[in-house]
């Protein structure tokens, strides 16, 4: 598979503008993340703005992904917070797993009418529906199978959306298919309840860059301060990171 990479100059920062995200901000995201995002990996759920008809400035929460156009250029796509997911093609048993969090095999049609088998999951964090082919998928589940010697009952258990537990060097380890991830499977340390808790991005409180900071709140959701509205709380919490990464850098 081809390996996508956006270098930061190429990025597409005029079109994050006109949705409130500036340069200094996503620069100012955690490196794994802008790592993630220069891979076309989609970024974490951030505040966006835009003007609508009347001029009035409307806020919103999305996604967002970098993605090549066909002349080479880096261009930018959202996915915004939905109030909940569109499941009217489904049935009710698939509503029922996708609602629950599973990724469910369903039939598809492609843009030239033919009927295709894809792998579906909502994104827990926008309610968007996520769909890809099974080809995608297939491949690197078919390398896993050889690499850890999985039969194909157990192959199908994760095809059906549930993850598979094993034990590698005394610990358990779960793998299943999670379309948040490029290669479609994830692996995590630790038992099946385990890998069901880890849909979240995990972030700190203050995320502290050259031009300003990401504050998560309590729900979870971030927004951006610049360094020129700090508040006194953030000014000690600046100082605060400053010292502990003084002291981790001391320690090495």
């Amino acid at each position: 598979m081809k390996q996508v990479r956006f270098e930061f100059e190429e990025l597409p920062y005029d079109t994050l503008s006109q949705f409130g995200l500036t340069q200094e901000m996503i620069e100012d995201l955690p490196m794994q993340t802008l790592e993630a995002i220069s891979h076309g990996k989609h970024s974490p759920v951030l505040p966006i703005k835009v003007n609508d008809e009347n001029g009035n400035t409307v806020t919103d929460r999305s996604r967002f992904a970098f993605v090549r156009k066909e002349n080479g250029e880096a261009d930018v796509i959202f996915f915004p917070v939905l109030k909940k997911s569109p499941l009217e093609k489904y049935n009710e048993e698939q509503k029922k797993q996708l609602q629950s969090g599973k990724t469910i095999l369903a039939d598809s049609v492609t843009a030239d009418g033919r009927k295709t088998k894809v792998f579906v999951q909502i994104d827990t964090e926008t309610n968007q529906v996520m769909s890809v082919p099974t080809q995608v998928i297939a491949r690197n589940l078919q390398v896993l199978a050889e690499e850890l010697k999985l039969s194909n009952a157990e192959i199908k258990v994760m095809q059906q959306g549930e993850p598979l537990t094993f034990v590698m060097e005394d610990e358990p380890v779960t793998v299943g298919i999670d379309l948040n991830e490029k290669n479609g499977i994830r692996f995590c340390q630790g038992d099946c309840q385990k890998w069901s808790e880890h849909t979240k991005r995990e972030w700190d409180k203050y995320t502290f860059g050259c031009y300003g900071c990401w504050v998560m709140d309590d729900d979870g959701c971030l927004d951006y301060v610049p360094e020129e509205q700090y508040t006194e709380e953030l000014w000690n919490e600046q100082k605060k990171s400053a010292q502990r990464n003084m002291g981790a850098g001391l320690h090495k």
